[in-house]
C-alpha cells in the first residue's frame, strides 16, 4: 500500500528495491519488500481480528495498540523507498513534476475506496453525496507523507561525502531543519490555538429505511481552552472542520469506544457527551503534517542504504537512530505528553518510527545478511503487490465482489450472508444511476463511465 511504485510504467521509479552504489550494482533490497509485506498483512489482520482483543484494535484515544503500529510503519518505508528512487536526479523540475502526480493518483485513489462510495458488505450499493463525502484516509495520509518527503528528497538534498561516517547530517541538514520546523509548526497548532464551543448536526432517521435522514438535532459541544487534547476540544479536530467541513470527516472515530462514550447497561451514545457523536478524523490535516516527518526520518534510513556499503555499517547507524528516538519518545510520555494516534503526538511518533526501524533492522538481518529469504516469501510477494492487496483485501473490494455472486437468488450469495441484501434502490431521487433488483451484480465489472454516475448532489 505504502509503495507507489504500483503506480508507475517502469523506469527508474519501478526500481525502488534495489540500490545501486558507483560503479556498481547491488541487489535489491528483499527486506524492504518482506518490511512492506509484514506491514499490509498487519494491517488486514487488525481490520479482522480487532474485534477479537482490545490490545490488537486502534486505541480509543490515548495509548498504543498493535493496530497503531501499522500506518508509521507504511510512512517509515514510503521514505526509505523515496531515497532508493531519488538516488540520483537529473532534472529535479521534471522530478517534482512526477512526485506531484504520483501523489495525486493516490490521493484520488483514496477518496475512492475511503471517501464512502462503496457502502460496504452489508450493502452491495455504491455512491456517495459529494457533501458528505470523506476526504481524508489512509492513502490521502501516504499520499500527503510521500509529497512532503520527497520534495525535501528533491530540493534539501546536498550531498557532500559519500560512505562517512558522521557526515549523513552535513549531507541532509536542511532535511532534519524541516523535521523541526515541521515539529515545531505542529506544537504550536496543537496547544497554542483557542478552541470555541461548536456545534454539530446529529442525523435524526425518521424512516422505517435508515438510510432516508429527514430530520435532525443540534448538539453542542462545550470547550472555550487552549491547549486541550481531549476528544472533544482538540485543536486538530478545530482544524479539520474549518478546512474541511465536518461533514466531510470520519462518521465513527474510535473515541466511541471510550468509557464515557457509552453505557454499561446498554443504552449506545444518547446519554453521552455531545462529542461521542461527533465525527472527527483521525487522518487529519494537523496530524498528517506530523506524519510526514515518520517519512522524512524513513528518507535517512534509505540514505545510509545507498551510500554505506557494509551491513555492519548499516545496521549501527539504523539501531542507533532507532535507540536514540525510542528514549526520547520514551522520556517525553514519561514526563507527561500523552501517547495518541488520533492526534499523531510528538512522542508517539518517534515510538511508532523508532519501532518501524528495529523492526526493519530485523529483517534485514534475517533476509539481507544472513539470507533466510524463503523463509519470507510470502511477504515479500505481498510487499511487491501491496497497493492491489490493499485495494482488494484491505478496502474489503474483493469480499464484496465476491458476495455479489448469487444462485437466483441475492440471498444465496458465496458466503451464505442471508441478511444481505443484493440490490437496493438509492434513496437519493436526483441519483444519475439506478440498478434494478433483478439486475445481476455489474457494480465491480463497469466501466469507468458508470463508477462517475455514483456520484451526485443533494
Amino acid at each position: 500500500m505504502a509503495d507507489y511504485a504500483p503506480l508507475s510504467s517502469g523506469g527508474e521509479e519501478a526500481r525502488g528495491g534495489e540500490v545501486e552504489m558507483p560503479g556498481r550494482r547491488i541487489a535489491r533490497v528483499t527486506s524492504l519488500d518482506v518490511f512492506r509485506g509484514l506491514s499490509i498483512a498487519l494491517m488486514i489482520f487488525v481490520d479482522y481480528a480487532g474485534s477479537l482483543s482490545p490490545v490488537i484494535a486502534h486505541s480509543p484515544w490515548n495509548g498504543v495498540r498493535l493496530a497503531d503500529f501499522v500506518m508509521p510503519f507504511f510512512l517509515f518505508i514510503v521514505g526509505i523507498s523515496l531515497a532508493l528512487v531519488h538516488k540520483e536526479i537529473s532534472n529535479k523540475i521534471s522530478a517534482t513534476w512526477r512526485v506531484i502526480l504520483r501523489a495525486v493518483k493516490l490521493f484520488l485513489l483514496g477518496i475512492l475506496l475511503q471517501g464512502g462510495y462503496f457502502h460496504g458488505l452489508n450493502s452491495l450499493t455504491y455512491g456517495v453525496n459529494l457533501e458528505n463525502i470523506r476526504w481524508l484516509g489512509i492513502l490521502q495520509r501516504i499520499a500527503i507523507g510521500y509529497i512532503i518527503a520527497a520534495l525535501c528528497e528533491i530540493w534539501l538534498s546536498r550531498i557532500v561525502v559519500r560512505d562517512s561516517v558522521g557526515r549523513s547530517f552535513k549531507n541532509y541538514y536542511l532535511q532534519w531543519f524541516a523535521v523541526f520546523l515541521l515539529s515545531c509548526v505542529y506544537l504550536w497548532l496543537l496547544y497554542g490555538l483557542y478552541v470555541p464551543d461548536w456545534q454539530f448536526k446529529l442525523e435524526q432517521p425518521t424512516s422505517s429505511l435508515p438510510s432516508i435522514i429527514d430530520d435532525y438535532v443540534i448538539k453542542t459541544v462545550k470547550c472555550d481552552v487552549r491547549g486541550d487534547l481531549g476528544p472533544g476540544c482538540n485543536s486538530a479536530g478545530m482544524i479539520d472542520r474549518y478546512l474541511l467541513g465536518i461533514e466531510h470527516l470520519y462518521k465513527k472515530p474510535s473515541y466511541r469506544n471510550l468509557k464515557d462514550c457509552y453505557s454499561e447497561k446498554g443504552q449506545g451514545l444518547e446519554n453521552s457527551p455531545a462529542w461521542c457523536q461527533a465525527p472527527f478524523d483521525p487522518e487529519g490535516v494537523l496530524s498528517s503534517l506530523m506524519a510526514s516527518v515518520t517519512c522524512i526520518i524513513g528518507l535517512q534510513f534509505g540514505h545510509v542504504l545507498v551510500q554505506v556499503e557494509e551491513h555492519k555499517g548499516r545496521l549501527i547507524r539504523w539501531m542507533s537512530l532507532s535507540w536514540l528516538f525510542l528514549a526520547l519518545g520514551v522520556f517525553l510520555t514519561v514526563i507527561g505528553s500523552p501517547l495518541n494516534k488520533s492526534l499523531y503526538t510528538i512522542n508517539y511518533m518517534l515510538i511508532t518510527t523508532s519501532s518501524a526501524g528495529i523492526a526493519f533492522c530485523a529483517l534485514y538481518l534475517m533476509v539481507d545478511v544472513c539470507g533466510y529469504k524463503r523463509m519470507f516469501f510470502i511477504l515479500e510477494w505481498m510487499g511487491r503487490h501491496s497497493l492491489c492487496i490493499f485495494v482488494l483485501v484491505a478496502s474489503n473490494l474483493a469480499i464484496i465482489a465476491i458476495q455479489g455472486f448469487y444462485w437466483r437468488i441475492p440471498q444465496n450469495n458465496i458466503v451464505r450472508r442471508t441478511h444481505l441484501r443484493f440490490f437496493s434502490l438509492h434513496p437519493r431521487s436526483n441519483n444519475l444511476h439506478w440498478l434494478s433488483s433483478r439486475t445481476p451484480s455489474v457494480a465491480f465489472s463497469l466501466s469507468l463511465y458508470l463508477a462517475l454516475q455514483g456520484f451526485y448532489l443533494y
